[in-house]
């Protein structure tokens, strides 16, 4: 394996809520570890973090700054070791635009539900990157087993609804990426 940051793509429909607080907050959870980027399906390109969601990712301790939206393109999907899609939908469009990513693509809360559970296999790797890597490959035989009666992969849009649904959407991301980044370790 490789001691190089791997590369996560993290995946929502504008590219101005939902995938940039999972993108900076992986960020800063992962440090060194990974290279994180977002883009949207329907993205506004150019356009900064909705002001809603900045206030979010700020409190929880990450940075908003500098982040522009953009278009995914069958490049992005392809050069990513690790999609995190914000709903199935957003997976199934990813894996579209590049089907040989199908085993490396997961909901975040799929990825986090997986690398989370108690059955887990121990990471045999030291370097965080390579535990990041041998996540996704132990990840992807693992997402049918266990039948664990979860039906609904998806955190809620909050693009132009109340801020209720923002901090719920939000709380969604952090807890998975909190889950992600304690399996790193």
């Amino acid at each position: 394996m490789s001691a190089e940051p791997i590369h996560i793509l993290t995946v929502c429909t504008g590219n101005i809520c939902r995938s940039p607080a999972a993108e900076r907050l992986l960020a800063a959870g992962l440090g060194d570890a990974a290279n994180v980027s977002s883009a949207g399906t329907a993205a506004l390109p150019g356009h900064p973090m909705d002001a809603a969601m900045v206030s979010l990712v700020e409190a929880a301790g990450a940075s908003a700054d500098g982040f522009a939206a953009r278009q995914l393109t069958p490049a992005m999907v392809q050069s990513a070791d690790l999609i995190l899609a914000l709903t199935a939908a957003h997976r199934g469009q990813a894996v579209r635009l590049a089907p040989a990513v199908v085993r490396r693509s997961f909901t975040v809360l799929e990825f986090a539900r997986i690398v989370g559970s108690q059955a887990f296999p121990a990471l045999t790797v030291d370097s965080r990157p390579d535990r990041l890597r041998e996540m996704v490959q132990q990840a992807a035989p693992r997402r049918m087993l266990g039948a664990d009666g979860v039906t609904d992969d998806d955190v809620p849009d909050p693009f132009r609804r109340g801020p209720e649904v923002f901090a719920s959407s939000f709380a969604m991301i952090r807890d998975a990426v909190d889950v992600i980044v304690g399996a790193v370790r």
